[in-house]
């Protein structure tokens, strides 16, 4: 996709709502700092809504990708006010909100992100481990699992599981990101590489900074796809007023996807995915962008009935191999991650379908 072309792309998507070249990347932030404003190390934002009439508790949820209750817990301690109406950037205007009370679209919400770091814990929990040695270690990891500890985030880690199950990972870096060198979402499973000694991570950080891995990935989009070949090359931002999401705006970062259609099936296909660049929900955001969501993702346009109806309660989005050279020795890897039961499951009834 040349240059032009990119920018048809971006003009498409704006009427839809996926591009607003009007909101800088992130939101703005007041341009006097009280000491209200400063204190706990705090730094407000300004977020406005862009959806139906919702509770303030759940609005700022979806929003900060906070859980419900922490949500309501940051309202609770006034970290959550609602913007005057008429001049929606005057702090000073802003008003406490309730968690009952009900934020609708066009109206405007200061929100407090509190600059804290979160803790690393031990979370036990079953892993497949693909490749270890002595510096690196290797892991197909399930749904349902982060990379590591975020703000937020209660449930298990990789890092966390590594560490319960007694590997001995020793990095720089914050405590909690220990060894982190890439990461894959909470629904998203497949091969993950952690780094256990210093040497191994400071060279795989400069592998991926210049983008030397090979990162291939399989995903069930809707539709049937044109081309058997193709790239999108459109850039991500994170969006306007859902904090949690991205999207392809003008003022993004640069953002390569190629795919090539594996298996055409009834309704889906199956594409494998190579990033050249790795944005925060890329292949989620391109695939939405050229009329083909990933199946079983509403954040993207999915239809939730097609998931349901495939037995799947989250995107059919695997990190299928990983090639590499060892960071130490050189050597050439080929990290395969096989499809976890509730995917190969989905593939199954579409093939069934297909041959009845």
């Amino acid at each position: 996709m040349n240059k032009q072309q990119e920018e048809r792309l971006v003009s498409e998507l704006e009427p839809n709502g996926l591009v607003d070249p009007q909101e800088s990347t992130e939101s703005s932030a007041p341009a006097e700092l009280t000491a209200e404003h400063a204190e706990n190390d705090a730094l407000w934002q300004l977020y406005t809504w862009q959806d139906e009439p919702t509770r303030m508790d759940q609005a700022v949820a979806l929003i900060t990708g906070l859980s419900r209750a922490k949500a309501a817990s940051a309202i609770k301690a006034k970290n959550v006010r609602r913007a005057n109406k008429y001049q929606p950037e005057d702090f000073s205007s802003a008003a406490p909100a309730l968690k009952s009370d009900q934020l609708v679209e066009g109206q405007a919400v200061w929100i407090c992100e509190q600059e804290e770091k979160p803790l690393l814990q031990l979370t036990p929990h079953p892993l497949e481990i693909l490749y270890e040695d002595e510096d690196i270690v290797a892991v197909n990891k399930p749904v349902g699992m982060a990379a590591h500890a975020a703000l937020g985030w209660e449930g298990s880690t990789v890092l966390g599981a590594l560490l319960a199950a007694g590997k001995d990972i020793r990095t720089s870096g914050d405590e909690h990101r220990m060894g982190i060198v890439s990461r894959l979402d909470v629904g998203t499973t497949g091969v993950m590489i952690v780094a256990k000694t210093e040497r191994a991570y400071t060279k795989l950080q400069a592998d991926f900074k210049n983008r030397l891995p090979v990162k291939v990935y399989h995903a069930l989009v809707q539709g049937q796809p044109k081309d058997e070949l193709g790239t999108i090359e459109a850039p991500i931002g994170r969006h306007a007023t859902q904090k949690a999401k991205m999207c392809v705006r003008g003022d993004g970062r640069e953002a390569i996807t190629h795919y090539h259609v594996l298996e055409r099936l009834p309704e889906c296909s199956l594409v494998e995915i190579k990033l050249v660049t790795g944005r925060t929900h890329q292949i989620r955001v391109h695939m939405q962008a050229i009329g083909h969501p990933v199946v079983g993702d509403p954040m993207y346009g999915a239809d939730l009935q097609k998931s349901r109806k495939l037995g799947l309660d989250r995107q059919w989005l695997h990190a299928r191999m990983l090639r590499l050279a060892h960071p130490v020795t050189g050597e050439p890897l080929e990290l395969v991650a096989p499809y976890p039961r509730d995917l190969e499951q989905a593939l199954e009834r579409l093939r069934a379908q297909k041959q009845g």
